[in-house]
């Protein structure tokens, strides 16, 4: 297998690594221009650089590069620095770029109405692979989903025993009822997925948390959560929200670092001691299912 077989695999498994690139050579170095080296998430290797000490500081920067999922180019001046004095070296300067192997960007949606519908819509445009879960065959079928990765027409609870979401994951759930919502909230809250959206308003979101924190689900769990979810921009229509919840999963993504005019009162509260407002203009603002 060929360091891009690996790559693929890499990616199917739904893992993380990053591919180390030689780019500049200037003098004599211990291996050759574009030679790569494979870093995987669990610190294993594949290929090779040159070995020795360059390769053990182009690792470190592998696994930095990981954690934020940006390219970077590092450059080592053999000449000069001492530690590189092994044997294994000839003298020289070489520049190494270094960048982010990222699984699909996968994005679970809970529900299949309008908002749902809307959201697989913009959110495939954008460049995540889309499974559906509804109860409701009418609804969750391949005429309404037709490029989705996968489509469930089942009850919930038997769809997400199937489900496995990984740390590149996003849930979002917008099913017709709170019933349903509370029940893909507490599954979602012990997965590992990176982001999870729950539709509906603040109100409806802290009866939902402190019902679920009744349970016994630690109120921890709750901190990834944006719900209301979707970034405040004023959207009333299923399709105005589809785009409000895909610019927050892409402000995500992509590790946006200027501040995001989040709607989530879970980004704004603790989650000691908060009661719901006494009332809200719409329960649900964007449940239109």
């Amino acid at each position: 297998m060929d360091i891009y077989e690996e790559i693929v695999k890499l990616r199917q498994e739904g893992r993380r690594g990053a591919i180390a690139t030689i780019v500049n050579v200037r003098g004599s170095i211990p291996s050759f221009k574009t030679a790569k080296m494979l870093v995987r998430d669990d610190g294993s290797i594949f290929g090779t650089i040159g070995g020795g000490c360059v390769e053990a500081d182009v690792w470190q920067a592998a696994r930095e590069v990981m954690e934020s999922e940006k390219p970077r180019t590092v450059t080592f001046n053999l000449n000069q620095d001492p530690k590189y004095d092994t044997g294994l070296v000839c003298g020289g300067t070489l520049d190494i770029f270094i960048e982010p192997v990222l699984p699909p960007a996968l994005l679970y949606i809970f529900g299949a109405g309008h908002v749902a519908v809307n959201l697989y819509r913009v959110a495939s445009n954008a460049g995540f692979e889309v499974i559906v879960i509804d109860d409701r065959e009418s609804y969750a079928n391949r005429e309404r989903f037709p490029e989705a990765q996968k489509v469930f027409a089942e009850d919930f609870d038997q769809a997400m025993a199937k489900l496995t979401p990984s740390e590149s994951s996003y849930i979002v759930i917008v099913t017709r009822g709170h019933r349903d919502d509370m029940r893909c909230l507490r599954w979602a809250v012990q997965t590992q997925a990176r982001y999870i959206g729950m539709i509906g308003s603040k109100r409806k979101t802290i009866a939902i948390y402190k019902e679920l924190v009744k349970e016994g689900v630690a109120s921890d769990l709750f901190k990834r959560v944006h719900a209301p979810v979707g970034l405040d921009i004023g959207a009333v229509t299923p399709e105005e929200i589809a785009v409000s919840i895909t610019a927050e999963l892409i402000a995500l993504r992509r590790h946006a670092e200027r501040p995001q005019p989040h709607m989530s009162w879970f980004l704004s509260h603790e989650l000691e001691g908060e009661t719901p407002p006494k009332k809200d203009l719409m329960d649900s603002p964007a449940e239109l299912e």
